[in-house]
């Protein structure tokens, strides 16, 4: 008994060990680079959303373990990390790979999912009635639409395009697009517009008990049956509301690092990270580390919870 207890303090100590060289090496804490070079931290020369094309795949020590992943699917949360993305053809896409982060085979009744897009790249029409929205990461990409007005699109920038509208996005060099993709709940004498716009041009709004910083990118107008917020937390801040709702969530963390609640687990999460809540599950986040946390959700909006059940 005593060298079984002696055996289970030595690795104790050792792991301890270990995180103690992996928070002070030269990585930063879990294979995080050191603040000076993140994104956001003003000295960085990085682009704006470099982490979620260049995760930071598992702490260093873990990189060779076989079979590891941070990536978990439950009943009513995912978890996506970098490490399993699975890229693909994207259908009809020409020279364009995809990787689906968030789809209905979990119980969503929405697509999230990256599009990497190669040079002399071309996107495809989604399905009938299927409205997008697509927000770029990194690069750049041209939209056009059925009347042949182009529109360069930067990081940071977005287009929402209705269902059944004519368009197509063009790349010449390389883009990551998040691209997310629904069936359009109608409502009668209500027609959404196609938007196309920037973060940054978008105005702060209150969010009365709260400490983060909210923009919504698209009209709260009943047209639009879904909504996209970017949320920033500075490191120490978290949501105040423990929230539970009938709404559904996708979620890609576009920067820094912290800790999301999905019903009774914890998840430490970084850059590059997509979420996926249901209904009902009860969530919470709160941003650790030393710069901005930055993500980018969906939530459907402007519809009776009804409208999802088929009589």
């Amino acid at each position: 008994m005593r060298r079984f207890s002696f055996l289970s303090l030595f690795f104790l100590l050792r792991l301890l060990l270990l995180w103690i060289i992996s928070a002070s090496g030269e990585e930063g804490f879990c294979g995080f680079p050191p603040s000076s070079l993140l994104e956001g931290s003003g000295t960085s020369t990085k682009p704006l959303y470099w982490k979620v094309t260049n995760p930071t795949l598992s702490p260093s020590h873990l990189q060779d373990l076989p079979g590891f992943t941070r990536s978990v699917y439950r009943r009513d949360h995912a978890v996506i990390t970098p490490e399993s993305h699975v890229f693909g053809p994207l259908p009809d896409w020409d020279n364009t790979l995809g990787a689906y982060l968030v789809s209905p085979a979990m119980g969503s009744h929405f697509t999230m999912y990256l599009a990497r897009m190669q040079e002399g790249s071309r996107s495809a029409v989604p399905a009938q009635d299927v409205e997008r929205f697509v927000f770029v990461v990194q690069g750049s990409t041209t939209f056009l639409n059925a009347s042949g007005t182009s529109h360069k699109l930067h990081v940071d920038s977005y287009a929402y395009v209705p269902a059944n509208s004519e368009h197509s996005f063009k790349c010449d060099e390389t883009a990551t697009l998040v691209v997310i993709e629904r069936r359009y709940a109608v409502l009668k004498n209500h027609y959404p517009e196609q938007i196309l716009g920037s973060t940054d041009k978008q105005p702060l709004l209150e969010t009365p008990g709260e400490v983060f910083q909210l923009r919504k990118l698209l009209p709260t107008s009943a047209s639009y049956d879904f909504n996209i917020h970017i949320m920033d937390f500075q490191p120490g801040e978290y949501l105040n509301v423990k929230e539970v709702h009938y709404n559904q969530h996708g979620l890609l963390l576009l920067q820094g690092q912290g800790i999301y609640r999905l019903g009774d687990s914890w998840y430490p999460v970084q850059a590059g990270d997509a979420i996926w809540m249901a209904p009902f599950v009860p969530q919470w986040y709160a941003a650790l580390g030393k710069t901005r946390s930055r993500y980018l959700l969906y939530k459907d909006v402007n519809r009776d919870p009804l409208w999802h059940v088929k009589f």
